[in-house]
């Protein structure tokens, strides 16, 4: 590893340190990425559980939220008439453009991932704060999707299925 894709990685690595949201490191291909880390935001009960990395040879970081969606909430999509699932899909995807990440989307598999890309100053570095406002970017798809979700299937999964499945859907106080 490089010297500037250390710093980076000791700055990275205490900005998630100082906020109490590290867990893991990721176990790295060392031919594809320089770095990663596996870290919750935001600290609290809705935490969503996400990922920085640095790909090998790029001036850039990649904030990511993979999400899966529950079994009950993929058999009530299944179960929609019209086409219904397709159109969360389109409407998650059209949230994700006008809100400028990037995402890939697994219809088949029901799953998704939200990221945001930030290239570093020339001196290899990023701001603390430019790093907070792209996970916060994240976070915040990634809660929007979940209450478009939970639109879609609004009184077909009972109260305690949606508790099960650690949805966010009540409390968005970053800090409560």
């Amino acid at each position: 590893m490089t010297d500037t894709a250390n710093n980076i990685k000791n700055l990275i690595q205490d900005y998630l340190l100082d906020e109490g949201l590290l867990r893991n490191k990721i176990s790295i291909d060392e031919k594809k990425l320089e770095f990663g880390f596996q870290f919750v935001f935001p600290p609290g009960p809705i935490a969503q559980k996400m990922v920085v990395i640095k790909p090998k040879n790029k001036d850039l970081i990649i904030i990511s939220n993979p999400i899966q969606i529950s079994p009950q909430q993929v058999e009530v999509l299944n179960s929609l008439d019209d086409n219904r699932k397709i159109f969360f899909f389109m409407d998650i995807r059209k949230f994700f453009l006008v809100k400028d990440v990037f995402f890939r989307i697994d219809t088949q598999k029901f799953r998704y991932e939200i990221s945001d890309q930030m290239f570093l100053k020339k001196d290899g570095t990023i701001s603390k704060n430019s790093f907070f406002k792209s996970i916060r970017k994240v976070f915040t798809c990634s809660a929007y999707s979940n209450m478009l979700l939970n639109e879609y299937c609004s009184g077909k999964i009972k109260s305690g299925d949606t508790a099960k499945s650690k949805d966010f859907t009540s409390d968005f106080s970053l800090y409560s």
